[in-house]
């Protein structure tokens, strides 16, 4: 590599995804030694995105690993054949997953960390960094982390330093400031097919700023910000915005920010044929991105002013254990299934996933209603009123939550937490009357989302 041309370096670059580089490193006139002699400071100014640096960095340390004799089992050799290196990368990637190290800090930060002292502002800001950038590059460049690797991320660097939850709070703050930094870096990048491709299926609002609470624990799809008022239009002005919302839904790429404004502006004629009982099929036509989580939770909050993910989080988080440990649902098959894939699993972020989707799935039992009006799991959906569909629920790699209406699909959904505030969600914004037989489980989480009273 020392010998290589300006173009062998491009070519190199193209053969590991990086061809974007090209047209720079010519610019700059980056043979092979140059590229070797590149350090951080040099990469960053040479390199726009954050992913590509800390790809472009791990390459060139292998390279001077293999080149002292310090080869690594994960290092994709330029000689093995293909097969082989999309072997390794996997290995990888799932190695991470399970059994994840935290990295090397840099030398002021271990300063502090070995003091055993709460870190400030500027030093969180500086651990964040590093753990963003070190999971970037196990990402191999990719700035969209599951869940699951963020939980694993955080609750390592709690167990190598306990004091850092602080009054037991950290893991929400720890995760919380994770993702956001995350976000942070994403947001200037708008030429990236992958980050384009999640921006659209997360629901981002470009030019739109979040309110937040320390103890978040969403995906980033349930960012929900109400910053305007609904405006009262009339005639053309309103037929103008229903026709930009249709022709925006079919769009790959949408312009998130002009979605909420022109929701919330229409908010007055939906409003009205959800009242006048207009059939879903019409509306779902006139207004499509109620289709979509983010905005479905979005019109619950400016009809009741209250964020229905975060308190469902919340609800699940409480209330799961005791759940669970009821005799009521002990011989159920629910119960029965999660017990069976409880032996099969010891990471704590998983079992804690596995008996939230339990507790959920659950609860009509726990109130003696049809749990058939709840969820349909790994069956047909049969009932018109809204309901989950709920595919291998204890399988953290095949799992699959939907909203159902009318017998046909709403919205597609994460995890147990989304499933469940969608549902609650689904019947005020549709203003859907409450069947009998699943009355009181939904009486117990509206009370708790609307913190009426205790239960």
């Amino acid at each position: 590599m020392e010998n290589w041309s300006v173009d062998e370096v491009c070519n190199w670059l193209r053969q590991r995804n990086l061809g974007e580089l090209v047209p720079k490193f010519r610019e700059e006139e980056v043979s092979g030694a140059a590229l070797l002699a590149l350090n951080d400071r040099m990469v960053q100014q040479l390199v726009k995105k954050i992913g590509h640096q800390a790809v472009l960095m791990d390459l060139i340390n292998k390279y001077l690993q293999q080149k002292s004799g310090l080869e690594s089992f994960t290092y994709c050799c330029e000689t093995a054949s293909q097969k082989f290196s999309e072997i390794t990368s996997r290995y990888k990637k799932l190695q991470w997953t399970s059994s994840y190290a935290l990295p090397d800090f840099p030398y002021d930060v271990k300063c502090i960390l070995a003091e055993k002292k709460c870190p400030g502002h500027s030093m969180r800001i500086r651990i964040i960094e590093f753990l963003q950038a070190d999971m970037t590059k196990y990402l191999e460049g990719s700035l969209y982390p599951n869940s699951q690797q963020y939980n694993i991320v955080v609750n390592a660097l709690l167990q190598a330093y306990p004091f850092l939850n602080e009054d037991g709070n950290g893991f929400l703050l720890w995760k919380r400031a994770l993702k956001d930094r995350f976000k942070y870096v994403r947001r200037p990048i708008e030429d990236d097919e992958q980050v384009l491709r999640n921006k659209c299926k997360f629901g981002h609002r470009r030019g739109q700023t979040r309110k937040s609470s320390p103890a978040e624990n969403k995906p980033e799809d349930v960012k929900v910000q109400v910053e305007e008022e609904p405006v009262h239009l009339e005639g053309s002005a309103m037929d103008a915005h229903i026709k930009w919302l249709k022709q925006e839904y079919m769009k790959a790429q949408r312009n998130w920010k002009e979605v909420d404004n022109r929701m919330n502006v229409t908010i007055e004629i939906r409003r009205k044929m959800i009242c006048d009982k207009a059939p879903l099929k019409d509306i779902l036509r006139l207004f499509p991105f109620l289709r979509c989580p983010y905005q479905l939770f979005r019109e619950f909050q400016l009809l009741t002013h209250t964020d229905i993910y975060k308190k469902t989080a919340e609800i699940l988080e409480i209330y799961s254990e005791n759940i669970l440990s009821l005799y009521v649902v002990r011989n159920n098959p629910i119960n029965i299934m999660l017990q069976e894939n409880l032996k099969w699993h010891t990471e704590e972020d998983i079992l804690k996933y596995m008996k939230m989707t339990a507790a959920c799935l659950l609860l009509p039992d726990v109130f003696g209603d049809d749990s058939s009006l709840f969820a349909a799991v790994n069956e047909e959906v049969k009932v018109g009123t809204p309901v989950l569909e709920v595919k291998n629920p204890f399988n953290v790699n095949s799992c699959e939550f939907a909203l159902y209406m009318e017998r046909e699909k709403l919205a597609q959904l994460n995890d147990c937490t989304m499933a469940l505030a969608a549902l609650v969600a689904a019947f005020h914004v549709f203003d859907i009357p409450c069947p009998k037989r699943i009355h009181r489980t939904l009486n117990f989480l509206e009370s708790l989302v609307f913190e009426v009273r205790s239960p």
